[in-house]
């Protein structure tokens, strides 16, 4: 997965976007992301996944603590699943952005993001260089660089896959 130039139109949250409301408990009776990904954020608007489909590429932008409350990671999954190429938030719950960095979302911490990108903006989001660049606006915001692992991590699409490369990689070695 190339994280270095990942564009989309913005779609705003606020502040505390917790995983219940990132993905309501009652659509997770489906333990399929396929399923459940079309339930994203539908506590609060009900239709961002027929927006998603509609508008294409898509930047999710939070506000602070994005992902906050339970350990639920069915939550980056549905973001992931539903089409999102990239999460970019004021702040991250800790458990949230280990669960996002596990499955392959990429994502980025950016203080202010909230002021300088509007819904619909078009963005640019270079996670090596931990910017993102608002071309509605013409601005370029600086975030909080990932370390090389994490990077890693996400380029391979998440936890699984890079174990399942490292295996592969040693396994041709012996």
């Amino acid at each position: 997965m190339e994280v270095s130039n990942i564009r989309g139109k913005a779609m705003k949250f606020g502040d505390k976007m917790n995983t219940d409301i990132i993905i309501p408990s009652q659509y997770l009776e489906h333990s399929d992301p396929n399923v459940y990904c079309k339930y994203v954020m539908a506590a609060i608007r009900p239709s961002t996944w027929e927006e998603i489909q509609e508008r294409g590429d898509t930047v999710f932008i939070g506000g602070i603590d994005f992902g906050s409350g339970s350990s639920r990671e069915q939550a980056p999954d549905a973001i992931k699943f539903a089409g999102v190429k990239c999460v970019v938030a004021e702040s991250f719950a800790t458990i949230f952005f280990r669960n996002c960095v596990n499955v392959g979302l990429p994502l980025l911490e950016v203080k202010g993001i909230s002021e300088k990108v509007d819904e619909g903006d078009e963005v640019v989001v270079d996670l090596h260089q931990g910017v993102i660049i608002n071309q509605t606006r013409n601005i370029t915001i600086q975030g909080q660089k990932l370390e090389p692992f994490l990077l890693n991590k996400m380029e391979k699409g998440g936890l699984i896959p890079e174990l399942q490369d490292y295996v592969k990689q040693h396994q041709l070695d012996q």
